[in-house]
């Protein structure tokens, strides 16, 4: 041996590499590195067969790795391997095959080091071999198939569709190149099986399912029986046709994937390491049957494969947990059939062992311990164990602890969940879990405007403020209530105000902290951002200033006391089984509250509908114009009266309006509907065929949307003389005319004169920019012209002037403050949008938003001929006292109304109901 030149090393270490390919003795492929390399120490470096030494060593190094699985070895393998390939020319015979090892050898380090470069490396020396292989040689088809595994991993990685495609027409290559009779038929037909079933999975195409079902179908009748793929072939058709059943629901899909998954148990031997997972897919699959057919057999049968999984599951393996979640699961469902207390027991036990299994931090560890409280809930249920509901209520706490690693929209839901069972159950303590509920709900949902995110966030709390307002009422808790209810119910409008009415109290006295404040707020306004981490970040050193302890959060009962400046101010909270009436009194320290028995959740959307039909059978429901009324209609008089006798009458009975002598000056009381209230004429309330039974003969009504709307705005005697500003629209392009626009603009004119400062835009003056820039100047607004309602982004709405929509987005950059009236003579201001019926971003409560604290809006189109009639009449009142904002405008527009109906008569509903007061 010693005698041996580099030539008789090499060739002996040949021999070794060619008796370890047949024999498998490690010490051969020992010898082959050990004589390799000593050849290679020895050969001259300009040798001619120095590349070919080289691509050798590069396969022993390969072949030891995958023996023992050093991955020094891999990087010596790769490292020979670009040796050799630096040192063949691009015309080479050997070129191709020196690729090609290198491809190979980046794709298994890839698999055992995860890193991309390998696999680029990969794709990029696999690519080169098929561009350098001839179209008939019979390795053609292998390397089609070599490079689809590398885009299958590369796909796997990084998601990108691009791959995906690659992926596929690799194996749609490969198995073209292939013989119909050769031996990887199968093998190609199985591969693009996958292929075209991870495309399905990505796209949702059927057609991709029904050719992955067609390839793994075929490669399945080519594949002989004793076969060492048989049992993984039959697994994955049934896969492909589990997910065929779902999606089409065919009972034949079903009985296919049993039928695969039956057969790959079969041909699976026991000892197999596949052995448990077979098993627990034929569990599944009879479970999915079950809950098709409802036949226990195939109930027990999934609990049996399942177990039986579990039986061969070690301790520490990955699927460990999920197998026992199954389980549960189908435990769980014979609990529901049969109701054998055994089954509850182990789908306890179940549970519990999932629970013990899911890290901290975990996903779903929320979502668990919300199912094992659902699990102990019923079992206290059928036991009457206070352990067991104690155990019960420590699991929804649990469930809600955005600590437990939950995302906040999941610790919400399973709050929700909580809150709205112990609604039903009060042992469940349905106040802690309301409270639980409503402290994560700014956790997700954060001045997320115009957003499809938003509104699935919304359609989540529908209902939440009414239930959670009707538990504390339950419970005679009245202010936690009224602060429920005002916080929970229009969650975009609280937001707002909270962020736009602080700044100018702290700029007083911490101008660093306010002009940081104030810059985060405009980038939320401006941008309609979701950013939650900015919220806390912003709000938490404020909150260790002298007076700013409650800063941005949910406003208070005592201070909520505070709106009652100029009367009370009835909260209306309408549940599916009762209504509730909480009222805030001047001078009260405490939260009143009236019981309204005789209306319901139900009645209030049965009234509004009635509403609604009454306005399409007349006349004015075409809003292209505000048109003249053909015929006096009164069948919405039943509506009036059934409010006036559920609603009306038994609050104003309570607050002791209805016997009162009649006086000059009439109480205001001012109006805060909930849910489907919202949308009903309560200022009409009435009963028009019996004396004294109108809701205007007692009180001045008037509406805000929110508590937190009339707190924002802090009445001042002005230290000068108003701005005001009227827009006027009657001939707007691509829209009807509207008659006496003029008229109505010289009644303002007129009543204006010499006690405010008045300017107004009319015709092709009246642009978007040239009314927003002088709304900056002017504290009062009057529009008269056409409106739009959007109801899907609600920030649309806005007003048609001469070349464009000045839409509510628009005026709230702005930031306005200090402002005053807002008038809007226009047509449908109020009518919102009834799948988020507190959600009061409409126009006119969106210009309370904009910063103008009392707003005059109609809830529908008037007539022309009353327009100006009734801004006469305001006008005329409101410039007694040139002020708004300690009920002025709402008392004006009573008094305007009174006049109205002298004029048409009482009864001529669609003529004066539409006009309302909002705000101050």
């Amino acid at each position: 041996m010693e005698g041996l030149d580099h030539e008789g090393l090499f060739e002996r270490g040949e021999f070794h590499h060619d008796q370890f390919l047949h024999l498998g003795n490690l010490d051969d492929i020992e010898k082959a590195i050990e004589y390799g390399n000593r050849a290679l120490d020895m050969t001259p470096k300009e040798h001619p067969r120095m590349a070919t030494q080289l691509t050798c060593l590069g396969a022993y190094y390969h072949d030891r790795f995958r023996q023992l699985e050093n991955l020094d070895d891999m990087e010596k393998s790769i490292d020979f391997h670009v040796r050799a390939l630096g040192l063949t020319d691009e015309d080479h015979p050997q070129l191709s095959f020196r690729l090609g090892n290198l491809g190979i050898s980046h794709s298994v380090r890839f698999r055992r080091l995860g890193q991309l470069d390998d696999l680029d490396k990969s794709i990029d020396y696999k690519s080169r071999v098929i561009k350098l292989t001839p179209d008939n040689d019979p390795d053609l088809s292998n390397w089609h198939a070599a490079l689809g595994v590398s885009y299958a991993d590369r796909y796997q990685c990084l998601g990108e569709l691009e791959d995906l495609e690659k992926w596929i027409e690799s194996d749609s290559r490969a198995l073209l190149l292939t013989p119909g009779d050769h031996p990887d038929m199968p093998e190609r037909l199985a591969n693009l099986g996958i292929s075209y079933g991870i495309r399905y999975q990505r796209r949702g195409q059927l057609e991709d399912l029904d050719k992955s079902i067609d390839h793994k179908n075929r490669a399945l009748a080519l594949t002989p029986e004793g076969h060492p793929d048989l049992p993984d072939r039959h697994a994955a058709l049934g896969v492909s046709y589990s997910h065929r059943y779902r999606h089409l629901g065919e009972p034949k899909d079903l009985e296919k994937w049993i039928e695969c998954d039956f057969h790959a148990l079969a041909f699976t031997v026991e000892g197999h390491p596949d052995l448990p997972e077979r098993h627990t897919n034929l569990g599944v699959s009879y479970g999915v049957r079950f809950q098709r057919l409802g036949k226990l057999e195939d109930l027990d049968k999934s609990i049996d494969h399942k177990t039986y999984a579990l039986s061969l599951t070690p301790d520490g393996h990955p699927d460990l947990l999920d197998r026992h979640a199954d389980l549960g699961a189908s435990y769980g469902d014979r609990y529901q059939r049969l109701g054998t207390p055994s089954d509850l027991g182990k789908t306890i036990e179940c549970q519990s062992r999932v629970l013990a299994l899911t890290p901290e931090g975990h996903p779903e560890l929320s979502i668990r311990h919300f199912n094992q409280a659902m699990l102990l809930h019923d079992k206290y249920r059928r036991t009457g164990n206070r352990a067991h509901l104690d155990s019960s209520l420590g699991s929804f706490r649990k469930s809600s602890q955005l600590s437990s690693g939950a995302a906040p929209r999941d610790a919400f839901n399973n709050a929700l969940r909580w809150a709205k069972l112990a609604s039903k159950n009060s042992y469940l303590e349905p106040i802690e879990a309301f409270r639980t509920t409503i402290d994560l709900l700014d956790q997700f949902i954060w001045l997320k405007f115009a957003t499809g995110e938003r509104d699935q966030d919304l359609a989540l709390v529908k209902t939440l403020a009414a239930q959670a307002a009707s538990a504390a009422t339950l419970s005679l808790e009245y202010g936690l209530a009224l602060e429920w209810l005002e916080h929970v119910r229009c969650v975009v409008w609280n937001q707002t105000l909270m962020v736009k009415s602080p700044v100018d109290e702290l700029v007083s006295s911490h101008i660093a902290l306010a002009n940081r404040l104030k810059s985060v707020s405009e980038e939320l306004h401006l941008a309609s951002s979701d950013n939650a981490g900015s919220h806390s970040v912003t709000a938490s050193p404020e909150h260790r200033l002298p007076g700013f302890g409650d800063f941005l959060s949910p406003t208070k009962v005592k201070d909520l006391l505070r709106v009652a400046r100029n009367g009370p101010v009835v909260v209306l909270n309408c549940h599916e089984d009762h209504c509730d009436a909480l009222l805030v009194l001047p001078g009260h320290s405490r939260i009143s509250h009236v019981a309204l028995p005789s209306f319901t959740e139900q009645q209030a959307r049965r009234t509004r509908s009635n509403v609604e039909a009454w306005l399409r059978r007349g006349p004015l429901q075409n809003y292209a114009a505000r048109r003249p009324l053909l015929e006096p209609e009164s069948d919405i008089g039943p509506v009036l009266a059934d409010l006036w006798y559920n609603i009306v009458k038994p609050i104003l009975s309570y607050l002791g309006y209805l016997n009162n002598p009649p006086i000059d000056e009439l109480p205001h009381i001012t109006w805060c509907p909930t849910g489907a209230l919202s949308f009903l004429p309560l200022h009409a309330a009435g009963d028009y065929e019996q004396p004294q039974s109108r809701v205007f003969d007692h009180v001045v009504s008037s509406y805000t949307p929110t508590l937190a709307a009339l707190l924002a705005y802090n009445p001042t005697e002005p230290a000068y003389v108003p701005r005001m500003l009227a827009i006027g629209q009657e001939a707007t392009p691509g829209h009807s005319p509207l008659p006496n626009i003029t008229q109505e603009l010289g009644h303002i004119k007129n009543r204006t004169q010499d006690k405010v400062i008045y300017s107004q835009l009319t015709g092709d003056q009246a642009t978007t920019t040239a009314v927003l820039d002088a709304m900056e100047q002017y504290d009062w607004i009057h529009f008269a012209c056409h409106a739009r309602q959007n109801i899907s982004d609600p920030t649309r709405s806005g007003f048609y002037l001469h070349d464009d929509a000045l839409d509510l987005a628009a005026v709230n950059q702005r930031f306005f403050k200090n402002k005053g009236l807002a008038f809007l003579s226009i047509r449908q201001t109020e009518m919102g949008d009834e799948k988020l019926p507190d959600e009061v971003i409409h126009l006119a409560s969106g210009m309370m938003i904009a910063g103008y604290p009392s707003v005059i809006a109609t809830m529908w189109s008037v007539m022309d001929d009353d327009a100006p009639f009734v801004t006469d009449k305001i006008y005329g009142q409101l410039m007694k006292s040139r002020k708004v904002g300690n009920g002025e405008a709402g008392r004006a527009l009573h008094r305007a109304m009174a006049a109205l109906r002298e004029k048409v008569g009482e009864k001529e509903f669609r003529r004066w109901v539409p006009y309302i007061h909002i705000g101050s």
